[in-house]
């Protein structure tokens, strides 16, 4: 899996600080933001967090470019509806001899891997006869969700926030929970603070919100977190 954070709103931290001071005030947003302290910015995002005034978040957008990941995980990402997504096309590139990911319960079992590889060269090869006779958005009905994709991501810090949430949490499927961690650690670089209370109830909140379908790492995730911070 390979992800890059390709761009992103300049000074993402200071365009939400300003967005939610012009909602207090009749000054401009350009004088806003020049005014701004990188302390006041941080006070000011510290606070819209806390008090869950998420609005003024959703003006810092961020854009990912992710390779070497399945069409499983992407029939997933794509759930996360506000957001803008680019994916290559099985409709017009030739998937002859495809990539694809293999998951780690498999790639762990010697009589799985052989189960599971003889099935994907199996496809590849009927993919790639069925293509020389039909459209190639037709053969493509062949091809399975271990199919290895790229596609471009955009999410506004808000959607991250939800997507985080969700994605990161221990019982998420194991590719998107690491996607969703590899985008997290990148957003954290440019937006410390924006993203600091950014992910799972446990990790956050010390409470899980699973019910009955909860791993049951809440209190682990809590002692942790107190002992870190004590």
């Amino acid at each position: 899996m390979k992800v890059e954070l390709i761009t992103y709103t300049p000074d993402p931290e200071a365009a939400v600080a300003a967005a939610a001071r012009i909602c207090y005030s009749d000054r401009g947003a350009l004088d806003l933001k020049q005014d701004l302290s990188r302390e006041e910015v941080d006070s000011l995002i510290k606070k819209l967090i806390s008090m869950g005034h998420l609005s003024p978040v959703e003006h810092a957008s961020f854009t990912f470019a992710i390779e070497g990941v399945s069409r499983s995980l992407s029939h997933q990402l794509v759930r996360h509806r506000i957001a803008s997504y680019s994916q290559k096309s099985q409709r017009y590139v030739n998937e002859t001899n495809f990539s694809y990911i293999t998951p780690p319960s498999i790639a762990a079992d010697a009589n799985a891997v052989a189960v599971f590889n003889r099935v994907m060269e199996d496809l590849q090869e009927a993919y790639g006869k069925l293509a020389e006779i039909v459209p190639r958005e037709d053969a493509r009905y062949l091809l399975p969700n271990a199919v290895e994709t790229k596609l471009v991501c955009t999410m506004n810090a808000r959607s991250l926030y939800n997507f985080f949430r969700m994605r990161c949490c221990h019982r998420a499927q194991w590719e998107i929970r690491e996607l969703a961690s590899r985008m997290r650690e990148l957003v954290r670089q440019v937006a410390p603070t924006l993203f600091a209370l950014a992910g799972p109830s446990c990790e956050i909140e010390g409470i899980c919100w699973e019910g009955e379908a909860s791993c049951g790492r809440a209190p682990e995730v809590r002692c942790r977190e107190v002992t870190n911070n004590g």
